[in-house]
């Protein structure tokens, strides 16, 4: 059977196209019975002076960089509110109140983070890493590709490192696209499998399932999110795995669920239980 529920998904009003309705409907088209809205929850008190800032007013998604939890309550509040009325207007559907969270490792955020997720009670949270902390900044990972090599190493290992601090955090439902820097072409080497393995280790003692996500199926490189490597790893490990399209459009929703159900079946991966 193919999942027939998607919980990682992104709509208008942080950096998706589509409107919660919009998302909704097309899940109900597929026969899904569940649809999870995981919106960007990152709160960093430096987030606007990181390079991608700059794009994202560009692309029209600045809302989901916040440099306080006042800020990004003053979002999540009334975005929780709407997805109460859709769930409302639409019984048939289970509309789950989720977010990808950004992780940063130091008490001041994990308190701020505690407080908010105190008043919002999501209903699952997506752990993720898409920034690296280096020298007073925050570098996505699009910033890494434009580095000398030394760098790229240097910032490398401190995005493994945040990431396994993350998953032992134990504050995830599961962890999102654990291999993201394969999406500008680094991090594929052998010599990254330990810190790939660690990662994977903390999930496992925590009790943090991860996610197979669909969205680096593509020509270029026909695989989700993380690689046979690492997936090799969680099953070694025993930990629970989940599909994700990490849909940012409608037509998204499900998309190469049927691969990713394959892959399960042929790695004997544990599948999450939601």
């Amino acid at each position: 059977m193919i999942q027939k529920y998607t919980l990682h998904t992104h709509t208008i009003g942080f950096d998706g196209q589509d409107s919660v309705q919009d998302m909704v409907n097309r899940a109900r088209e597929l026969g899904f019975d569940t649809i999870g809205i995981s919106n960007h929850f990152i709160v960093n008190p430096v987030i606007k002076q990181a390079k991608m800032y700059f794009y994202a007013g560009i692309g029209g998604y600045r809302s989901i960089y916040s440099a306080s939890f006042d800020e990004v309550l003053s979002r999540f509040v009334p975005h929780y509110e709407e997805l109460q009325i859709i769930q409302e207007q639409n019984p048939d559907m289970k509309i789950l109140r989720g977010m990808e969270v950004d992780f940063f490792n130091n008490a001041k955020w994990r308190n701020g983070f505690e407080k908010a997720i105190k008043i919002l009670k999501p209903d699952y949270l997506i752990g993720s890493a898409h920034f690296v902390e280096y020298d007073g900044t925050l570098l996505n990972v699009h910033d890494l590709k434009n580095s000398d090599e030394q760098m790229q190493n240097l910032l490398l290992e401190k995005y493994w490192t945040n990431l396994k601090n993350a998953a032992e955090s134990g504050m995830f439902t599961w962890m999102a696209h654990l291999d993201l820097p394969k999406k500008v072409g680094l991090g594929r080497g052998e010599k990254w499998a330990d810190f790939e393995s660690r990662a994977v280790e903390a999930g496992a003692k925590s009790k943090t399932a991860i996610e197979i996500n669909t969205s680096f199926y593509r020509p270029d490189c026909y695989e989700p999110y993380p690689s046979n490597r690492i997936l090799k790893m969680v099953h070694e490990n025993n930990v629970p795995v989940l599909i994700s399209d990490d849909a940012h459009v409608a037509k998204n929703i499900g998309r190469h669920f049927d691969e990713a159900q394959k892959l399960i079946k042929d790695l004997k991966l544990k599948s999450f239980t939601r």
